[in-house]
């Protein structure tokens, strides 16, 4: 039975997961998996996984790694009991040499034995804090995707991966922007706290109206831009880097693990351990 959003709101993971496995769900998901670790994910030949996890450890805020796959395996054990990377993923983006080439629900016919699975924090974590503390996240409350940008904040290269960070942006009431910033700082795992506060064109962004990923939001008055890193960054370095194949999650379709978000790190169990 298919369920809308706003019901997988009030509902429990394995309920969230079941619904984005049989493809009933495909939307975004800010929102849902309440206080579990969101991760953005990027799937490469096993060829390139070493220097694109030197990239991550060079660059921790857009590139929070909670977790990877054995090659081959698309069982992500370590971040929940029954976590399957060829499903459990609402949409996905498929990129060959570069170029997008389409967007599917699913992945079985893509795996190959050689690939691996990265997982890296996303700030739909964090976003729960700022609403239980009373923010109102204008794009979670009007069920669209939240606005990205490239930036002009270069990462640390790693073998053929460089390119700039890509930030996600909030606008949050003047009077609480140290607030915002605090609480973010709690979740280094899903990015952490800002990257900037205030004018856009100092990190290169001449258009707030306009955002590379996502949907435009309101710009009210009394409000300020805030840029958290965006685990879209290692999308966009991948895709310049023109690997042969790249699998994506599509932008704010994110992986819902079963790591709470408060969780230093990965909680690894013998519950979880493939048999």
């Amino acid at each position: 039975m298919l369920q809308s959003y706003e019901t997988l709101r009030q509902t429990g993971i394995a309920t969230v997961r079941a619904q984005i496995r049989s493809g009933g769900y495909a939307s975004h998901t800010a929102g849902l998996g309440r206080n579990l670790l969101q991760a953005n994910l990027a799937i490469i030949p096993q060829e390139f996984a070493l220097d694109f996890m030197r990239f991550c450890q060079r660059n921790p805020k857009p590139c929070p790694l909670i977790g990877a796959s054995d090659t081959g395996n698309p069982i992500l054990f370590t971040l929940g009991q029954d976590i399957d990377i060829r499903t459990d993923v609402p949409a996905y983006n498929i990129y060959r040499n570069g170029q997008l080439v389409q967007s599917v629900t699913e992945i079985g016919d893509l795996w190959t034995d050689d690939l691996v699975a990265f997982a890296l924090g996303c700030s739909f974590t964090f976003e729960h804090a700022l609403i239980e503390a009373g923010f109102e996240l204008w794009h979670i409350a009007n069920n669209v995707t939240v606005p990205m940008y490239r930036s002009s904040l270069e990462t640390v290269p790693a073998g053929p991966f460089r390119g700039p960070t890509v930030v996600s942006m909030r606008m949050i009431p003047e009077e609480r922007v140290e607030e915002a910033v605090a609480i973010s700082a709690r979740f280094p795992l899903a990015h952490g706290s800002p990257v900037h506060v205030g004018d856009p064109a100092a990190i290169g962004i001449s258009d707030l109206s306009a955002p590379d990923w996502g949907d435009s939001v309101p710009q009210p008055a009394g409000h300020t831009p805030v840029f958290w890193a965006c685990g879209v960054t290692p999308q966009a370095v991948i895709q310049q880097a023109a690997l042969p194949l790249l699998i994506t999650h599509k932008p704010g379709h994110m992986l819902i693990t079963d790591v709470p978000d408060t969780a230093e790190i990965p909680i690894i169990t013998n519950k979880n351990m493939p048999r």
